[in-house]
């Protein structure tokens, strides 16, 4: 994690100009250039901790900080000579980093790591002394943080070291809070890189870090990088956002009055809230420059409402809504249905009369606490109590077996852990691991067996076979989506339940469009494997458009249903192919011929509808009835020849078949059969319906 350096007046002196103007949130600047070691006595901390010492007690009043002051003097001593590019002592930046976690209000052990984390990776110390010394969890974390050596890596060192810091989050999620504090101290300090360096270490933190911070739920820590990132990628962009910034300053604010109305409100109705002003940072400044255009006073920040109760946040919401004019097109109920990233707040707009448009946020200050810090203001995440609080899921499976649960909410990190095994090329899993994190949103979605899954936004029924069967899910031939059947590229909504249809055929996979719909990495990365070792035949893919297939058989005998008419013909409607014991009526038609049809066939309807007298039908006692039945399937080889099969297997004979050609993967299959018994229809659908691949058969 070496860092390279500068002296603090080379970073862009706008960045902390936003968070010095009343905005309340953490502040994670306090550390100047930190003392050595010095003389202490043995049972007090050195000076140079003092203030991480401070921050940890302000959190943790009862913390026992002896195994802090071990860590930092083996950090001290070990670093000790080493200097960084800005002249400072390398001390200092385990330091800062550390101070950043205090602040943020991690626990004793994370800070101990937090000291060590560039020990093993920079200086003599082992991991085996780490381990003696401080336990198995520091040696852990320690080990999580540590890059891979690039002498035995080369160019695949910086993914490489990606997926082993992974690997180690999916165990321990302070493994990724010491990366994201060591990653932002190192952005601070970033000046004195030559400029191609500095970007290139932006865009890593940009398209990695930044997404990571976010679906952690660490915002202090992604804002600020989001920043810092923003004035190196683009200088242009962040000068007029800051010029837009120091403008407003100079103008009347009205924020704090309109803040005052709003602190009247809840005073009269008896509401304990705290109101206070959150200028927003500069991405977020930028953002709604180019979402509103000109921007106006009440744009530049948002007002904060801070309650005890989740129950309060609804009584704020209902006051607002009441007293002021809603923006309805700006709520968001983050209470009721959380982020990804344990992120809960109620979000709303209102418009006041001289015309300004406030945004506010209500939470509750257990909730503002875990929005600013995330999975760090868990504590130790892996504790009943934290696991509880996080995922209540999550802490109810911790008892039923001792494996780490994600304290996020379940999904993302499990996905990212799940694929990057099939990812064995670093540049794959370099590419692949930015497209995941791309994804900003999640969603979940019901299985049919009452199991979730957890899917990024977009994710469509392709990702979701993927996500629950694996590479079972090759021979997935079709979804039903709440209870509606539907394509394999049709996309699923926060909620829906979906079942997925795999077909029985070992020879069937995947088409090769299905990488046009496939969003998750697990899924490309499997349908990609298998079209690359079946260059041949790429499963089921669409047909060009042909005629009807026809096979006509044998024709039976004549029809079972006896017309109220002397010598007329009787035949059966092909529009709905009555069979006994079916109410039928029919109906002359030219020639003299009765047509008989089911008493509820829209035809029956038109016929009254025109004048047309019906004839009395019954049905002989023979039991032999000829019927049309629809199966409807999804395409794959000798789909044909099981339902024929099946069909045989029932002592039905095929009159005649009609196979449209595939849409979709779908296909339209169309029977006219002679039964020898009408009461064995039933089971003949029946049996039709279980070959592999028809989902339904209905009567034409």
């Amino acid at each position: 994690m070496s860092a390279e350096a500068t002296n603090p007046e080379a970073r862009p002196e706008a960045l902390p100009e936003l968070r010095r103007r009343g905005r309340t949130r953490l502040d994670l600047r306090r550390l100047g250039r930190a003392a050595l070691l010095g003389p202490t006595s043995r049972d007090r901390l050195p000076d140079a901790i003092g203030h991480v010492a401070e921050a940890h007690r302000a959190h943790h009043p009862d913390a026992d900080l002896s195994v802090l002051r071990r860590a930092y003097v083996l950090a001290e001593t070990s670093h000790r000579g080493q200097m960084r590019k800005s002249g400072e002592p390398y001390i200092t930046h385990p330091l800062a980093v550390t101070l950043i976690l205090a602040e943020l209000g991690a626990e004793t052990t994370t800070l101990t790591a937090s000291l060590l984390h560039d020990t093993v990776e920079d200086t003599d110390v082992t991991l085996a002394q780490v381990r003696e010394e401080f336990g198995e969890e520091v040696c852990f974390i320690v080990d999580g943080v540590t890059k891979v050596e690039k002498i035995d890596y080369g160019a695949a060192a910086e993914p490489e070291t990606f997926r082993k810091m992974l690997v180690a989050t999916g165990n321990d999620v302070r493994v990724m809070s010491i990366k994201l504090a060591d990653r932002l101290h190192n952005m601070r300090t970033l000046g004195v890189m030559r400029p191609e360096k500095q970007a290139r270490i932006a865009k890593v933190t940009r398209d990695v870090l930044i997404p990571l911070a976010e679906r952690l739920g660490v915002q202090a820590l992604k804002t600020e990088l989001e920043d810092l990132v923003f004035a190196i990628l683009h200088p242009e962009e962040y000068e007029h956002t800051r010029a837009l910034i120091a403008a407003h300053a100079g103008e009347r604010d009205p924020l704090p009055a309109i803040a005052d109305s709003v602190r009247a409100v809840l005073r009269d109705a008896g509401i304990a809230a705290e109101v206070v002003v959150r200028p927003r940072h500069f991405v977020s400044v930028h953002r709604i420059s180019l979402k509103r255009g000109e921007l106006r006073g009440s744009d530049f920040g948002r007002l904060l409402v801070l309650v005890a109760e989740n129950a309060d946040c609804y009584a704020v919401l209902g006051e607002l809504h009441t007293c002021f004019t809603p923006v309805v097109s700006e709520f968001k109920d983050f209470i009721a249905s959380p982020k990804f990233n344990l992120y809960q707040s109620l979000h709303t707009a209102f418009a006041t009369p001289e015309g300004y448009v406030a945004e506010v946020i209500v939470r509750t200050r257990q909730m503002h606490r875990v929005a600013e810090a995330g999975v760090v203001a868990l504590g130790n995440p892996y504790t009943a109590t934290a696991a509880a609080a996080a995922a209540p899921q999550a802490a109810a499976a911790a008892d039923c077996d001792e494996e780490r649960v994600d304290p996020t909410r379940p999904g993302w990190l499990s996905r990212l852990l799940d694929w990057q095994q099939s990812a064995p090329d670093p540049d794959t899993f370099w590419n692949v691991l930015r497209s995941e994190l791309a994804q900003d949103r999640e969603i979940t979605v019901f299985r049919a067996d009452g199991g979730t899954l957890g899917l990024p936004a977009g994710a469509s029924c392709i990702d979701a076979a993927y996500a629950q069967h694996g590479e079972a899910a090759h021979g997935c031939i079709g979804a039903r989506v709440n209870g509606r059947l539907t394509s394999l590229s049709s996309r699923l909504s926060d909620g829906d339940t979906v079942q997925l249809l795999l077909s029985h055929d070992a020879s069937s996979g995947p088409a090769a469009d299905w990488l046009d719909h496939a969003r998750t990495p697990a899924a490309r990365i499997a349908v990609s494997s298998w079209l690359a070792s079946h260059p041949d035949g790429a499963g089921p893919a669409a047909a060009a458009p042909r005629p009807p297939l026809s096979v006509i058989g044998v024709r039976g005998g004549g029809s079972n249903a006896v017309a109220d008419l002397p010598d007329a013909t009787v035949r059966l409607a092909g529009c709905c192919t009555p069979v006994p014991p079916d109410a039928v009526e029919g109906f002359v038609v030219r020639g003299g011929a009765v047509t008989v049809h089911r008493v509820h066939c829209a035809t029956v309807t038109q016929m009254r509808a025109v004048g047309r007298t019906p004839i009395a039908v019954h049905w002989r006692a023979t039991a032999d009835c000829r019927v049309t039945l629809l199966a409807e399937s999804f395409g794959r080889p000798h789909l044909l020849a099981d339902l024929t099969e099946a069909i045989a297997r029932e002592g039905v004979e095929v009159v005649s078949a009609t196979v449209e050609p595939p849409v979709e993967q779908r296909v339209r299959h169309t029977y006219t059969l002679q039964l020898p018994d009408a009461t064995g229809l039933l089971a003949l659908m029946r049996a039709m319906r279980d070959v592999p691949g028809v989902y339904d058969v209905s009567r034409a």
